[in-house]
């Protein structure tokens, strides 16, 4: 691998209109973005910064086209480039003690063996913006999360500046976004996100979270996986309802090298459940407990026949119409947000397969919720990208929206106020199998 970290890098597009206005220099915001940027690095997480044009740029090719009239697209996008340049060597001095030395120009020169926490970028090559090169790097380096930040706030289904009738969009696929933002490049052109980019974020299966770049406890939100302003671009639309009736039908998901419905498919995920509910009977041996996302109750019931008073929460309607009429009393519906329960109200609260299905912004308050309603334990199992098993193993499964690092989840769990990540206090398969997280209420 070119880097070595445990956690994939974050990339964050800056727009030029952040760094450089019609009255200089933003030095307030770059005062803020140094003071961000150094806490979290603090905290273990490591950046690329792409800078945009923004005035500069614009300045630049209206001042040549005023001089020569009109100008080849290929010179416009060049004085863009340079001014791009200009704007990521400020950064680069901002950042000087902590960033690697060279700052990206051309994205086909990639680094090895590089050890700063920050990385600064710039423009390539002409046709294209710097929100390509943020796509890129995403691809080169493994990063899961592009932050496109500039002054909106969200992207509209009209330009707002000259239709106040414009309405925020909260999630777009790159289907949806290319209607908006169309599909050819020209140079100073005003859309949320590249053309030429969304073609291939899209193509990657890449999320980008398009946000106002002068809010910075929202960006903090952002990357701690709490609801957040901003609009989320993602592959996939995931229809619920109609991803619950083929999901609990058998319609999707499943072991690759067998059908859902199959008696070895039903086999391995029987064992699975039993495996599951032995290692909570004997090593954490609660006397209740609330399987958070429990589908259609097997877990419930298989916990219920070793003798512990389960219960189950889901959210879809279809999952609980298909459960068993014998465990029915015993499950509820509701969201891992919003836990139809009181405090402290289970010995144990957990999740199996739970989380990686959550938005990024919903994923703190789902992590707040099931320990609200624990008075001892909380476990969670997740698919993370360590899981190399499942990953051979199973089918694609395109609800997965938040599949991250085993030390992504543990540094949101270590970091709660209310619990404690507790160490070797449940068997676990290794780690190319499973991720399993105990924690401990305070």
């Amino acid at each position: 691998m070119p880097f070595d970290f445990k956690e994939p890098p974050i990339v964050i597009s800056i727009g030029g209109s952040l760094l450089s206005t019609k009255d200089g220099i933003d030095t307030e915001f770059l005062k803020k973005l140094n003071v961000f940027i150094r806490k979290y690095i603090k905290r273990g997480k490591r950046f690329f910064l792409v800078a945009g044009g923004g005035v500069t740029a614009r300045a630049y090719r209206d001042a040549g086209k005023n001089v020569v009239g009109n100008m080849k697209e290929t010179d416009l996008d060049w004085l863009g480039i340079h001014s791009t340049r200009l704007n990521a060597h400020l950064l680069r001095t901002i950042f000087e003690d902590i960033a690697h030395p060279r700052i990206i120009e051309n994205y086909d020169k990639k680094l090895f063996n590089w050890k700063e926490s920050l990385v600064i970028g710039a423009g390539w090559h002409p046709g294209f913006s710097t929100d390509y090169d943020a796509v890129i790097l995403a691809r080169d380096y493994g990063a899961n999360l592009i932050i496109n930040l500039s002054n909106i706030d969200w992207v509209y289904d009209k330009d707002p500046r000259y239709n106040k009738d414009a309405k925020p969009i909260k999630k777009l696929t790159w289907g949806e976004t290319e209607k908006i933002v169309g599909t050819k490049w020209a140079p100073g052109i005003n859309a949320p996100f590249d053309p030429i980019a969304a073609q291939l974020a899209r193509k990657l299966k890449l999320t980008v979270i398009v946000a106002n770049g002068d809010n910075f406890s929202n960006l903090e939100k952002i990357i701690e996986g709490d609801n957040f302003i901003g609009t989320v671009i993602q592959p996939y639309r995931i229809d619920a309802s109609f991803y619950d009736r083929n999901y609990y039908t058998g319609g999707c998901g499943g072991y690759r090298f067998a059908p859902k419905s199959s008696i070895v498919s039903i086999f391995f995920k029987s064992l699975a459940i039993s495996y599951r509910a032995f290692i909570i009977r004997v090593f954490l041996r609660p006397k209740n407990c609330l399987d958070v996302g429990c589908g259609i109750g097997e877990l419930v019931a298989k916990l219920r026949k070793f003798g512990i008073d389960a219960y189950g929460v889901e959210i879809s309607e279809q999952a609980l119409e298909l459960a068993d009429k014998s465990v029915r009393p015993f499950l509820k519906s509701g969201d891992i947000v919003n836990l139809p329960f009181k405090n402290d109200e289970f010995d144990l609260v957990l999740t199996f397969d739970v989380l990686e299905h959550l938005d990024r912004a919903k994923i703190k308050k789902a992590i707040d919720e099931t320990i609200r309603v624990s008075s001892k334990f909380i476990m969670h199992k997740i698919y993370t990208k360590e899981n190399y098993w499942i990953r051979a193993f199973h089918s694609k499964d395109f609800s997965h929206l938040s599949i991250f690092t085993r030390h992504f989840w543990r540094d949101k769990f270590i970091e709660h106020p209310l619990a404690v990540l507790q160490r070797n206090s449940v068997f676990r398969l290794p780690l190319l199998m499973e991720s399993i997280f105990l924690l401990k209420k305070k």
